[in-house]
């Protein structure tokens, strides 16, 4: 793997105005994205996965968005881009794989205008240069028929079928960093295989870079290098993926991992998180943000500003909770 950094994310904040007051919907984000490196940012929904993507994005509304920090891509800071500049990046050397691809896409337009609209932007190829790296890149991407659906709209399509269209957009430019969000999302489990092989593809061909946002931990293991779960807004643990999934520590990632179900479990019972996700204006501003699902912790336990500790190479986890923290005892019978 190389060790070039393509991004370098350091204490990153981005808030909301939402009636006349800015709330935090992440906070503090610390990360980094290298070359020939998919990095898998895992968490539930509302744990701020897809505002950390949008901000690298340049996507929010500077009326009523503010972000602090830096994103540090190829040496320049995003946060201090205008739209012209950000323009030039957006597409051509960061591309986005958006969540869901019917909304994403133009309903009006046919399939390969929407492709060569991005290389009108970035690139100086003829009409016709433009039109034949359309056709490829539906080929690329495993379009059986790529003359064919070049004609066809997107409400024609099947959702994989769509799915893989907005990947051929966001590639078209073979963009150093790719950024997925949710690529799978309602499709079934074939497709979604197809995608993760696609996108692992991809990235190996161009060396590229990828942020893979997902709350599915199954495609984590099988497609990710490294991973970071964000709870609350926070990154509460990072490492590689046989780190987290070997030796996860904060109570947040356990609880993640022991709620997926298991063939070779004699259990039949699911293991249920406690709770749910704080809204913005819930958010607490002190403390562990996981402590109130996990009750039966102690409060001596939680750090009163929770702090990432590196307890081995390349392995951090926030707050010092994770060393009292065990499973409740459930009796038998009743439901976790």
């Amino acid at each position: 793997m190389s060790d070039q950094t393509l991004l370098n994310i350091k204490n990153l904040s981005t808030s909301f105005k939402i009636e006349g007051e800015f709330y935090e919907a992440i906070s503090q984000i610390n990360l980094q994205v290298k070359r020939d490196q998919i990095l898998a940012i895992v968490g539930e929904s509302g744990c701020g996965k897809s505002t950390l993507a949008t901000t690298v994005m340049g996507l929010h509304d500077p009326a009523i968005t503010k972000s602090t920090g830096q994103v540090v891509f190829e040496g320049q800071d995003l946060l201090k881009m205008n739209e012209v500049q950000y323009n030039k990046i957006r597409g051509a050397k960061i591309g986005m794989i958006f969540q869901d691809p019917l909304s994403a896409l133009n309903p009006l337009k046919k399939i390969k205008d929407q492709i060569t609209e991005v290389m009108d932007y970035h690139t100086q190829l003829t009409e016709k240069q433009k039109s034949e790296r359309a056709l490829e890149l539906l080929q690329d991407v495993g379009i059986d028929n790529p003359q064919r659906t070049a004609r066809q709209f997107p409400h024609e399509l099947s959702g994989g079928m769509r799915q893989r269209v907005i990947i051929a957009i966001a590639i078209a430019c073979k963009p150093d960093l790719l950024i997925a969000d949710e690529p799978t999302t309602a499709l079934d489990v074939t497709i979604q295989a197809q995608i993760l092989d696609l996108i692992r593809k991809i990235q190996q061909e161009n060396h590229s870079g990828v942020i893979l946002i997902t709350h599915d931990l199954g495609v984590v293991a099988q497609t990710a290098d490294e991973v970071a779960v964000m709870y609350a807004g926070q990154i509460v643990e990072q490492g590689t993926v046989q780190q987290i999934f070997e030796n996860p520590l904060h109570p947040y990632t356990r609880s993640l991992l022991r709620s997926v179900p298991q063939a070779d479990s004699e259990n039949d019972e699911l293991y249920v998180i406690a709770g749910n996700v704080p809204s913005l204006q819930q958010m607490p501003k002190d403390g562990d943000r996981f402590a109130p699902r996990i009750p039966w912790v102690p409060s001596s336990a939680h750090e009163k500003h929770p702090t990432m500790h590196q307890l081995s190479a390349g392995h951090q986890v926030r707050c010092t909770c994770y060393q009292n923290f065990n499973f409740p005892v459930a009796p038998k019978g009743v439901r976790q």
